[in-house]
């Protein structure tokens, strides 16, 4: 053990180097505390390193409720903080509506996440390391993961308002396993990690076993491959954004011009911005066939999953699947900010103005309510416009349609006043001065 020494006292010194150029004087740290080795080790370091770096440290433990043990882990956290006298928060999550659609693993590690987003922590500090990183890799490409799923995972992630930090990145499981060893720390064991059901247990269990006799740099070298891939992706990343991935509608006609793997990229980079799960490939390749061969008048509809893509007038949108609505849904306004609109599942605003929008003084004459078509409605948009049908207002401002009979209409009484986001009525439109109501 001695051979080893010299090294593992500069843990802290390394995990140092690595945070504190992130973390200012004064940061609240968390962190993912499992009771684990991994996390064991690095509440030691972080313990010791946060008088030196001057930041406040606290825990949360994640009860799953998965383990008979789950209660025996989360007794070993509380007393192993109150050893450090470091704050710990046990947050009970359940995970059964989750399990069926994502399985254990995922679950778990989502509702892990979304625990974390509710601290008023901005820094988050995660436990993986070296070996960690190479599981992860050889799983994903097991399951014929893209680059984005082969990537390795950052020292330094953004997620919402906060920041996912990985010090034990470049540490193997042997050298965080000789310094608990050092220091004599206590850990707690997960039955399931003998499970070799599990994916992950069987390669780390079987597999990298015998890579370690033929090839004992496995970690490092694989790790260099996620590493590569990473930047490879943030490569396609910048491309997709240059060939029109960050825009919220995408052009056909941008499709059109680029190579078949252009093309896809392209297509993937915007379904990922606006939070679509990635299609399997066969999913993509039929996708961007019907997109790109459909005439421009062609009703569309590509679903994958609880989403679907559609294309309309030369662009494609991306969106969850709609659900179904009720015909004489109508919601009666009372004053308030905001009413949630079930068929087009969104918010309807209401934004208090001037001069602009809707007449609050016209609106005081009946009862405002929102409600959908009924067939037959007709709207003047301007004192000097003619009145419109519906249905030609709806195609003037270019309303796709599928969402021409979920769009909620505003009356005042038996009166059409608004048809949200298209258009206001001339008889209820503001006058410049005049106290109003902006409906969007």
């Amino acid at each position: 053990m001695s051979h080893k020494s010299p090294h593992l006292n500069q843990l802290d010194d390394r995990i140092a180097a690595q945070l504190a150029p992130l973390l200012p004087a004064g940061s609240k740290l968390l962190l993912g505390l499992s009771g684990g080795m991994d996390s064991v080790v690095l509440l030691h370091v972080l313990h010791r390193l946060a008088p030196r770096l001057g930041f406040a440290l606290s825990a949360m433990h994640v009860h799953h409720g998965i383990s008979p043990n789950a209660d025996a882990w989360a007794r070993f956290c509380t007393e192993l903080c109150e050893r450090y006298a470091i704050q710990l928060e046990i947050k009970h999550v359940d995970i059964a509506p989750l399990k069926d659609a994502h399985g254990i693993e995922a679950s778990a590690r989502k509702l892990r996440h979304a625990a974390f987003a509710e601290s008023v922590c901005r820094y988050v500090a995660l436990a993986h390391h070296a070996d960690d990183q190479a599981e992860t890799l050889m799983l994903q490409l097991l399951r014929g993961a893209g680059l984005r799923g082969v990537s390795a995972m950052p020292l330094v992630r953004e997620q919402g308002s906060q920041l996912l930090l990985r010090p034990l990145l470049a540490c193997g499981r042997t050298t965080l396993l000789a310094y608990a060893q050092q220091h004599a720390l206590e850990w707690i064991e997960d039955e399931s990690n003998a499970d070799e059901l599990y994916p992950r247990n069987f390669l780390r269990l079987r597999l990298f076993p015998v890579l370690e006799e033929r090839f004992p740099a496995w970690r490092d070298t694989l790790g260099r491959s996620a590493q590569h891939f990473a930047e490879a992706a943030g490569m396609l990343e910048e491309v997709a954004l240059a060939d029109g991935a960050g825009e919220p509608l995408l052009a056909v006609a941008k499709l059109d011009v680029l190579s078949p793997a252009r093309s896809k990229n392209l297509l993937r980079h915007f379904l990922h911005l606006q939070g679509a799960p990635m299609p399997q490939e066969a999913q993509l390749d039929d996708m961007l066939r019907q997109l790109r061969s459909a005439r421009d008048n062609a009703d569309v509809c590509v679903n994958f999953g609880e989403w679907q893509v559609r294309r309309y007038r030369g662009h494609i949108h991306a969106m969850r699947a709609l659900s179904s609505f009720d015909p004489a849904l109508r919601l009666d306004w009372q004053g308030e900010e905001a009413l949630y609109w079930p068929p087009l599942q969104r918010e309807v605003h209401f934004t208090a103005a001037v001069g602009s929008g809707i007449s609050r003084d016209r609106l005081s004459q009946g009862q405002v309510s929102l409600r959908l078509r009924n067939g037959g409605e007709t709207l003047r948009p301007h004192p000097l416009a003619t009145t419109r049908s519906m249905k030609n207002l709806l195609q003037e401002h270019g309303v796709p349609p599928w969402q021409r009979e979920r769009l909620p209409l505003l009356y005042c009484g038996d009166e059409l006043a608004c048809v949200v986001g298209v258009a206001v009525a001339a008889e209820f439109r503001a006058a410049e001065g005049e106290q109003s109501v902006m409906v969007a």
